[in-house]
């Protein structure tokens, strides 16, 4: 088996990996079928009421991560997914079953989408750590990528096969599908070989380890920049079901099955992504602000795409940049991060990740309202632009980075810091010394 799956010759982590894909298809046929319902069937498509939707789902994150963090570093993580997906998969049957009935309204779907944002959050930092249980230390950036590729996988799948569903019979079977869906997860923890569980070490109940894991993060630059980079650049830029929502009923004129195709076609380039982060076995800062910078173009030229067929296909690039720089802000974090805290760490992360939706769909929602669906993507590219100019001026400044470009090697362009240029000085040092005793020697 080839390094880029690599993952898949552990038991559990195939087990994991099977069911996750499974699971993962019903939520992108949520995704897609809770925006639609807003969009097409409650609000008069108002942008700003699926912004709305977008912000309650990730508003619990704000709040709960941290303690969902500590959580996760004191149980059991594949107990606590197992409970936190079944209530997933509760509220998904009772959304689908309130829209089968006709008794669904914008409302109810507000406050299906908060609860299910509780949930998520302590979900989150449970399943992002217990990757790290299944495969060897070695093997986790593999995992963490492989991750990406099941989800990005089933948003090929799920969804094109949501916009057909709710073509045929409307959106309430898609939540009924995903709540099903959970089952493949919870079954696949069931099924696992616990005695080969690399469990990390349990902390005991004591006061300050909230602080704890803020201190260590604040006295880690590299992991601050990461979550600088993509809180900003995830709070305004990735807002694709939004985005592609209004473009395609607004802009373009299409119906759900064409939504969900521009899902599907963002998903290959996605795919794309987390494939080529799997051979990566060191991910580092530079990589998310090279991907965030290529993420700005990309959605530059998003924005400008004249036709639907040429939005599509500009879609590709899209997902791959940003699942790039998803990947590699994870995986980087994780590996970095000292396992007895890494559920903390890793839960301030998602907590970053998600705090910029809150505000961020709805001004997003909001632009595609009064300025057009275009300029819904076009903030995006802008504010991620910004955001590459002002982390490689602070790397620069801060971390003394310089870059080299040559045609006669490869890589062509190289980052290197000061403790790196002074590594390799010392490396040629002692080449050079060993050369001169050799010489010696051979004399």
């Amino acid at each position: 088996m080839s390094t880029m799956f690599a993952s898949l010759r552990q038991f559990n982590y195939r087990l994991w990996f099977a069911g996750a894909l499974v699971a993962n298809i019903g939520t992108w046929m949520q995704r897609v079928g809770q925006d639609w319902l807003v969009l097409a069937y409650l609000s008069g498509e108002s942008g700003t009421a699926v912004g709305i939707v977008t912000a309650l789902q990730f508003i619990p994150s704000l709040f709960l991560s941290p303690l969902a963090g500590v959580l996760a570093d004191r149980v059991d993580q594949r107990k606590l997914l197992m409970v936190t997906q079944g209530l997933m998969g509760l509220l998904a049957a009772g959304l689908g079953l309130l829209v089968l009935g006709g008794h669904a309204e914008l409302w109810q779907v507000y406050i299906f989408a908060f609860l299910l944002g509780i949930a998520s959050a302590f979900d989150a930092p449970a399943r992002q750590t217990f990757v790290a249980e299944l495969v060897p230390a070695d093997g986790l950036a593999n995992a963490v990528a492989l991750n990406s590729a099941s989800f990005n996988a089933a948003r090929l799948i799920g969804p094109g096969l949501a916009g057909l569903l709710i073509a045929a019979v409307g959106p309430g079977w898609v939540f009924i599908i995903n709540a099903v869906s959970f089952a493949a997860t919870i079954g696949a923890m069931m099924a696992m070989r616990t005695g080969e569980l690399r469990h990390a070490p349990r902390m005991k109940k004591a006061k300050g380890q909230l602080r704890e894991g803020l201190a260590y993060v604040r006295h880690r630059s590299d992991i601050v920049m990461i979550m600088a980079v993509v809180f900003l650049v995830g709070g305004i830029g990735l807002k694709f079901q939004l985005t592609s929502a209004v473009m395609a009923r607004v802009e373009f004129g299409m119906d759900a099955g064409e939504y969900g195709v521009l899902g599907s076609v963002l998903a290959i380039g996605s795919l794309g992504g987390a494939l080529m982060a799997a051979r990566r076995k060191q991910p580092r800062v530079r990589t998310v602000i090279i991907a965030a910078a290529g993420f700005a173009v990309a959605s530059t030229l998003l924005a400008l795409a004249p036709t639907y067929e040429l939005f599509a296909l500009a879609c590709i690039p899209v997902g791959f940049t940003s699942l790039t720089m998803l990947t590699s802000a994870n995986a980087a974090i994780q590996i970095s991060t000292d396992p007895a805290i890494r559920g903390r760490v890793m839960a301030l992360y998602m907590m970053v990740l998600f705090a910029g939706n809150p505000l961020g769909a709805p001004l997003v929602g909001w632009v595609a309202d009064a300025w057009g669906p275009r300029w819904s993507i076009g903030i995006g590219a802008i504010v991620a632009g910004l955001v590459v100019i002002v982390a490689s001026i602070w790397a620069r400044k801060h971390w003394h980075v310089q870059v080299r470009y040559s045609l006669r090697q490869r890589p062509h362009m190289t980052f290197t810091n000061a403790e790196e240029r002074a590594a390799r000085r010392a490396a040629q040092v002692e080449e050079a010394v060993r050369e001169s005793s050799d010489a010696t020697t051979a004399a």
